[in-house]
């Protein structure tokens, strides 16, 4: 029954929180892919059933997606489709792996291979003007700074950077711990840059909040250590985007730029792959390896420079 298919997607986003230990962002994304999923079978068969999962109902699906359009009228970009077929097989790997239960094995569907990930990142001069852009005459200004510096200093994920507190940074050792995907601990690193904006922005603070990052607008909420005075991901990512435009860079801008930023700067500065993949706290240094195509341009430049056949004869 459908009923028995949309209580098995609960169990499974169960089994991601306590087993796999997935972020809220994850178990979201894959409620959503799925829930999509479910809703599309049960509109096409009230009586849908898992046996009814076959590699008919799997095309059919990816033709539903490849035509879906959204409030907008646009189409679901390529890799947002796989999102949703890789949150299927992974949802059927769970029922006949951790169930034992009889369905269609996740190794019929394939997923079509991707083209190379571009990377989106700034080069020196426009990290000056985007790191230079807040105004840091009022304590708002000065918090944005500090935001900006931290986020290409430790190249931290969004949601890394808003969970941070006060009192797990460490500014003498320049350095402090974050759990990241999958709970994994790592350890950040803070530039001499960094530590003095939040000596500076920690200066100003009158407050004993807990949470490293506060809003100042609205009303103030003392309560539970100030924790709904914590800025919000989307908050960090519309400051970010604000002093983009303000600065008038020609390329979209997210925290998760300052991210590549950072990844891109190392490599360029002759980093070694394996530490900046713990540097990102990436799982696989399969996916580190998409900085250094990114890096190619800086690659040539040493080989013009160095190599004995690009030199002029005398």
């Amino acid at each position: 029954m459908a009923s028995e298919m949309k209580s098995l997607i609960s169990d499974f986003l169960q089994y991601l929180i306590i087993e796999k230990s997935c972020s809220p962002l994850t178990i979201r994304q894959y409620k959503h892919y799925l829930g999509r999923f479910y809703s599309w079978a049960v509109q096409n068969n009230p009586f849908f059933e898992l046996d009814d999962i076959n590699q008919e109902l799997v095309r059919q699906y990816r033709l539903y997606l490849a035509r879906y359009l959204n409030k907008n009228s646009t189409p679901l970009k390529r890799i947002t489709q796989n999102y949703h077929i890789i949150a299927l097989r992974a949802f059927l790997r769970y029922l006949t792996v951790q169930r034992n239960m009889t369905t269609l094995s996740p190794d019929k569907i394939e997923l079509p291979k991707q083209s190379q990930r571009s990377v989106a990142f700034l080069n020196s001069e426009q990290l000056e003007r985007l790191l230079n852009s807040p105004k840091i005459s009022d304590e708002a200004g000065l918090r944005d700074k500090t935001i900006l510096e931290t986020l290409f200093s430790t190249g931290l994920r969004v949601s890394e950077l808003v969970r941070l507190n006060r009192d797990q940074i460490n500014l003498k050792r320049k350095e402090f711990g974050v759990r990241g995907k999958g709970d994994k601990p790592r350890v950040v690193f803070l530039s001499d840059t960094a530590v003095h904006w939040l000596e500076r922005y920690l200066q100003t603070r009158k407050d004993n909040f807990k949470p490293l990052f506060i809003h100042y607008s609205g009303r103030v909420d003392a309560t539970k250590d100030g924790e709904k005075m914590r800025l919000t991901a989307r908050s960090i990512q519309r400051i970010v985007e604000r002093y983009a435009k303000r600065c008038g860079l020609p390329v979209e801008v997210t925290p998760h730029t300052l991210r590549h930023s950072f990844a891109t700067d190392l490599l360029i500065g002759g980093a070694d792959l394996r530490s900046v993949q713990e540097m990102l706290g990436h799982e696989s240094i399969r996916t580190t390896q998409v900085y250094t195509h990114v890096t190619n341009k800086h690659l040539k430049e040493v080989h013009e420079t160095f190599h004995s056949r690009n030199r002029r004869q005398e």
